[in-house]
Formats: structure tokens, C-alpha cells, sequence
């Protein structure tokens, strides 16, 4: 989601001296903006919709759609965000392999895509690239000698544990934000357990709402007999949050298809709808906002971020 401020200048000419005349007006205006997909009762991706089938609601209060477009085949600006605490170390093999079944599901020519790896510490295995090959070598090394990556947001408070929220709001801002004209999602292979982070979890959404970016995450959760702990129940549920907030889904790396699931993601991602909106409430006080986008068909169900915060 982003804000972009726009500023109209409006000009009063009159018979007065030039040096009488009013001053300018400037008339500040926020354009919102959202990306969602739309699928139907059967979870098939529905393509082919108007701008007249959809209506948008902000806080209950209607809104005016200012503009709409359908996109199919967008490139990609893509995070791995991949979980090297010592809560996943009996997961690793499989992190790598589901890294590189993601990638050769997902990844095309046109598209970019970067490794983020962490524990309590943030370290980037692989800079922007277009080929899975470097990314998987990356977080190959980074598991060899984690001291030898580059680290970003030193942090010397984090001493153990996981920062899976400081992961989050680094790969946002640090390498997401901004940038060229493209679809952009954070996939995290984590369990969601969090001890370590200087942000906390609506830091992360804001960050990603901010920037129109998707959170995916892909659950690796330790079942020791036969039950969740504390901790196991609480990354489940942060996971979910994050993805929901944000228009993206969760899912159980251990009792799903995940090849099914990197399809389901490559999907969404490369044919979206987008709507933009002025909001009625110009206030600028830094409260969230919660945005609903309606079909006008029955049966049919959109999924978008929740909303954004007023800054």
C-alpha cells in the first residue's frame, strides 16, 4: 500500500494588481492504493472482472475507485526470508529443498529475488539476482560460516534466540522498498517463533503495508509428543496475522503439498487487480485504516491487505 501525496496547484486570477492577488492554493490529497486477487467457491483465481464489480469501503464509509487495472505476467521482486535459529536446525535440509523447489516453481528471467538469512543475527546470503542458482548457493554458505555473510542491522542486543520481526522489517525496507514497477512478496520458511527482535510484530505489517509487499510464509512447526508448545501456537498464530494483514497466506511446510502451494503463490503474484482510492478522511493521525473491497458477484471472495495506517 502506498501513499502517494499529490499536490494541485490552484490559480485565482483576478482584475487586481498582480502583487494583490491571492497566493496559490495548494490542496493536499493521498491517493490509497491496493492489489488483491479474487477467486471463487472453488479457489480457482478469477480473471476478466471490472472496475463496476467491485466496490470499497474504508471504516464502513464508501469510496470512490479513481482507478482500476488488471495485470497478468508481472515481474517479480522476491525475499526469501529463511530461519536459521536453533529451532529449525532439524528442518535445514528441508529449508533447502523447498528453496529450490519455491525458486524453480516461481522464479522467471524477468523476475529478481534476494536471500535474507537469520537467527538472532541478520545476514544477507544473496543480493538481488535472477538466477536460483546463486540464492541457493548462498544460503549453502551461510549455513557453512554464517560470520562470513555480509550482516545487515547490527543489532548487539540480539544474543540468541530468533528476530523474525527484524527480518521481516529489514527485508522490507532495506531491500524491498521502493524501487522499479514490480510485484513484490517476502516469503518466510520460519515456525514464526520470535525472542529477539527490536520491532515487534505491527512494526513488520506496517512496513509491509507500507510498501505494498506480500508476506508468505511457509511453516516449519516442531510437534514434540504429539502436541505444540507455547512458543510452536504463538508463531502459528504471528504467521497467520502477518499474512492476512498483508493480502498474503500461511502454510504447514509438514502436512501440505508444497508444490501445489509455490503454484498457488506464482499465480497470485503475477495476476492481480489494483485499485486506487482518495480517501474521505483527511486526516493524517497515524490511525489504521481498515479497507474492504467488495464484489458485486456472489460467490466470489477477495483477497487483499487489511488496510493502512494514516501517516
Amino acid at each position: 500500500m502506498t501513499l502517494r501525496p499529490l499536490l494541485i496547484p490552484v490559480l485565482f486570477a483576478t482584475a487586481l494588481p498582480l502583487a494583490a492577488q491571492a497566493p496559490d492554493l495548494h490542496v493536499e490529497t493521498h491517493l490509497v492504493t491496493l492489489t488483491f486477487t479474487v477467486r471463487d467457491a472453488q479457489g480457482n483465481l478469477v480473471s476478466g472482472l471490472s472496475q463496476d464489480d467491485f466496490a470499497v469501503y474504508e471504516d464502513g464509509a464508501p469510496q470512490k475507485i479513481r482507478f482500476f487495472s488488471r495485470e497478468a505476467n508481472i515481474p517479480l521482486m522476491l525475499g526469501l526470508i529463511v530461519d536459521a535459529s536453533s529451532s529449525q536446525d532439524k528442518f535445514i535440509h528441508q529449508h533447502f529443498r523447498d528453496v529450490r523447489m519455491f525458486l524453480s516453481s516461481v522464479l522467471e528471467p524477468q523476475d529478481r529475488v534476494f536471500a535474507l538469512c537469520f537467527g538472532d543475527h541478520l545476514r544477507i546470503a544473496s543480493d538481488f539476482t535472477t538466477g536460483a542458482a546463486e540464492v541457493v548457493d548462498g544460503i549453502e554458505r551461510y549455513n557453512k560460516n554464517y560470520s562470513a555473510v555480509p550482516e545487515i542491522e547490527p543489532d548487539d542486543t540480539r544474543s540468541g534466540g530468533s528476530a523474525i520481526y527484524d527480518a521481516v522489517y529489514a527485508g522490507v525496507t532495506e531491500k524491498l522498498a521502493g524501487g522499479a514497477a514490480r510485484r513484490k512478496a517476502l516469503i518466510l520458511f520460519t515456525d514464526g517463533e520470535e525472542n529477539s527482535s527490536a520491532h515487534d510484530e505491527i512494526d513488520a505489517i506496517s512496513a509491509a503495508q507500507d510498501e505494498d509487499v506480500l508476506l508468505y510464509a511457509i511453516r516449519y512447526s516442531t510437534i514434540r509428543h504429539g502436541k505444540l508448545s507455547a512458543d510452536n501456537r504463538h508463531g502459528i498464530a504471528a504467521l497467520h496475522h502477518m499474512a492476512e494483514q498483508t493480502g498474503g497466506a500461511d502454510f504447514d511446510a509438514l502436512h501440505t503439498d508444497l508444490a501445489q502451494d509455490f503454484a498457488q503463490i506464482g499465480a497470485e503474484l503475477r495476476s492481480l487487480y489494483s485499485i486506487g482510492f482518495y480517501s474521505t478522511n483527511k486526516r493524517h493521525d497515524n490511525t489504521f485504516r481498515r479497507v474492504v473491497i467488495e464484489t458485486q458477484a456472489p460467490g466470489l471472495i477477495v483477497r487483499a491487505k487489511a488496510g493502512y495506517y494514516a501517516k
